[in-house]
Order: structure tokens, then sequence, then C-alpha cells
């Protein structure tokens, strides 16, 4: 991993970018790695875009801006594609990882710099067969590390409890690492 990895998450009200950037954060300082994360929306509304903000580094990071030029950018609503231009700031080796139904090639073509490298899953059917519930946030964690490995699986793992433990019971935690390793193993490029 570089000095500091940079990630932008996009998504919905409602989708779990917000937990989705703290349950990365929670593993990467688990890991040993000083983090920022913190999410930037508008007005709360369920179903508004709103985008996520993870920093990971080995390093003390004192930057507290929005991330501008990221590393790995995930989306969780491939609609965001017509309206934002998620590519942004991005150069040709960073990552770009869609929730879709559509291949690599066909979100290449929608977006404003296709060169990236570009990863897919079908993340909101996976969250539907393993938790039960159209929330992509878990699967689209599943497939980044399967894009990059920023930390190890069970790290995730470990942070969807400690972030989600008080919240959910026993197996929906278990739906949640379901949905973790199904979306990492059907990510593709």
């Amino acid at each position: 991993m570089a000095e500091l990895t940079e990630i932008r998450f996009h998504g919905r009200g409602g989708q779990g970018a917000k937990t989705a950037g703290y349950i990365l954060a929670v593993a990467a300082a688990e890991e040993g790695w000083n983090i920022n994360a913190f999410p930037e929306y508008g007005a709360e509304r369920r179903g508004a875009p709103i985008r996520s903000f993870v920093r990971i580094s080995d390093a003390p990071i004192r930057v507290r801006s929005s991330v501008r030029e990221p590393d790995i950018v995930v989306v969780l609503d491939d609609t965001l594609l017509e309206t934002q231009n998620v590519t942004e700031g991005m150069d040709d080796s960073d990552v770009l990882i869609v929730n879709t139904e559509k291949t690599s090639d066909e979100i290449r073509e929608q977006l404003a710099n296709p060169n990236v490298d570009v990863f897919v899953v079908n993340a909101t059917q996976v969250a539907m067969d393993t938790i039960g519930r159209p929330i992509p946030n878990t699967p689209m964690l599943g497939a980044m590390l399967k894009a990059v490995e920023l930390v190890p699986l069970q790290a995730l793992k470990n942070a969807v409890d400690k972030r989600l433990g008080e919240k959910l019971s026993k197996s929906a935690i278990e739906s949640n690492y379901a949905a973790l390793d199904r979306a990492y193993e059907e990510a593709t490029s």
C-alpha cells in the first residue's frame, strides 16, 4: 500500500456509503494504520446523493478536506454515473468499483476517464441474497478488497462486528460476512 491511500464512496442516502467508509476505517485502524473518515451530504434524505471519504496512511494524516484525487472510488449506485463524474481526480492507474449488472466494458463507456481500472459486481443482488435487504455497502467492501487489498478480509469482518454488532443480531452479522465473501468472489474487472 502506498504511504497515503485515498478512497471516495459515491452512493445515495440509505445505501450505507457512510457506514462502509467507517467500517473500512475501523478495519484499517485495527491493522495499525492511521485513518480519517467522514461523509459529505446536503439535506439528509433517503435517496439523495452522498459521498464518503476515507484516508489510510502509515503516517499521521493532517488533511481534513474531501478526497479530490482518489486512488479508489466505490460507487454503490450505478445511476450516479449518469449525473456525477465519479472519476473526477482519478489517474489511469486508479481503481473504480461499481455496483451494477453491467460489464466493466459497458461501465467504461459511461466514464469521463475510461482508462481507470474498473471492477464490477452486482452488490445489490448479493445483499438481497445474503442479507435480505438491498443495502450494498458490505458487499461493495468485499468487491473493493478483490480490486485492491487494503486490509485483510478478516479485518473487515471484525470491523463489521465492531461497527454493527450492537445494532444487528448475530445472524445479521453473519449475513454481512457472507455478503463480503460472496462479493469478493464475484467481483470482476
